[in-house]
């Protein structure tokens, strides 16, 4: 009676295992594979050997999208600035891995400092102020060099979220301005200040890429009500391709008094500065924590500002009224 029993719930139980499996394998497939034609129901951008019905700048698009709507770029490299307000937007770039950034074809770029523009937000090749945007496997860049303050992206809405996105220029390159971010298998590369602003941001699984020796974060934090927060989870802090920047970078420096960032399971190379973090605001009181994490630049014994914890921290912490939103296949 007991083998029957044992057989009748193997039997019960098999069907559910084989969905569970195939259901995983499906998720795991469909991050792996690529987007190579456009979504149902997405403009299309493809710069050039336009169609009809198509637009050959990421802008007309932008301009012409509706709230909750979808734009797919072809490969090609887009030289213009982009503003996109509208609530929703989602922008897709072709690719034939939708898992990482390494095969992106898709880049947005423009040559623009900021005291030429007259501020940080007007010299962003793209400056996203809509809520509940994405962004998918697309590169965005400023060539704008080492002669200032640049910036490639800047992040100022409520539920933004980017993957698999590259982001290039030299000194604030990101501008993760404000409201409840997201970036996960991204590549952020710079030297000075480069990820900064005052956003609530969570970067998972990231390659934070040194150009020179410099600062990683400049936090703008300025209340203690303020929720926002800079979170580097199972991430890489390395130095870009070709550079040598042994014990130069620091993790952060404050660009307001109370900037708030946990480096938490990543991995942190020798570009560390062993000092870890330096000060910039005057009078600044930073909390600065680091948590479990590895490399060669992980040691703590000649931190300066640095809080100490034992506990890392957690999305819904970031994000204290809405933790869900987030593509999480990602």
């Amino acid at each position: 009676m007991a083998q029957l029993r044992s057989l009748l719930v193997h039997l019960f139980l098999f069907p559910l295992y084989v969905a569970f499996v195939l259901g995983a394998s499906s998720a795991l497939d469909a991050r792996a594979t690529g987007r190579t034609s456009p979504p149902s129901g997405c403009l299309v951008v493809r710069g050039s050997g336009t169609k009809t019905g198509e637009y050959n700048t990421v802008s007309s698009a932008v301009a012409a999208v509706g709230a909750s709507g979808c734009i797919f770029i072809y490969s090609g490299t887009y030289n213009e600035q982009v503003t996109i307000k509208t609530n929703g937007v989602k922008l897709y770039g072709y690719t034939s891995d939708v898992s990482s950034y390494k095969g992106n074809t898709v880049i947005i770029t423009n040559k623009l400092g900021s005291s030429g523009a007259g501020s940080l937000d007007a010299s962003s090749t793209v400056n996203v102020v809509g809520a509940d945007f994405s962004a998918y496997n697309i590169n965005f860049v400023n060539t704008y060099g080492t002669a200032g303050q640049a910036v490639a992206l800047t992040a100022n809405g409520m539920r933004q979220g980017y993957y698999g996105c590259q982001f290039k220029s030299f000194q604030d390159t990101l501008y993760a301005k404000a409201g409840y971010q997201y970036y996960s298998n991204c590549y952020i590369e710079g030297a000075v200040d480069y990820i900064f602003g005052d956003g609530a941001a969570w970067f998972g699984e990231c390659t934070i890429a040194s150009s020179r020796g410099g600062y990683i974060t400049a936090s703008s934090r300025t209340y203690a009500t303020d929720t926002a927060w800079y979170v580097f989870d199972h991430s890489t802090i390395t130095a870009a391709s070709g550079v040598s920047v042994k014990g130069a970078v620091f993790l952060g420096r404050p660009w307001r008094v109370l900037a708030r960032v946990i480096y938490q399971y990543s991995t942190l190379t020798d570009i560390v500065h062993p000092e870890g973090w330096t000060t910039m605001a005057e009078g600044a009181t930073p909390i600065f924590m680091e948590f479990q994490n590895t490399g060669a630049g992980n040691g703590t014994s000649q931190r300066k500002w640095l809080t100490a914890t034992n506990v890392a921290v957690s999305k819904a912490q970031l994000w204290p009224d809405n933790s869900g939103w987030y593509d999480k296949s990602y």
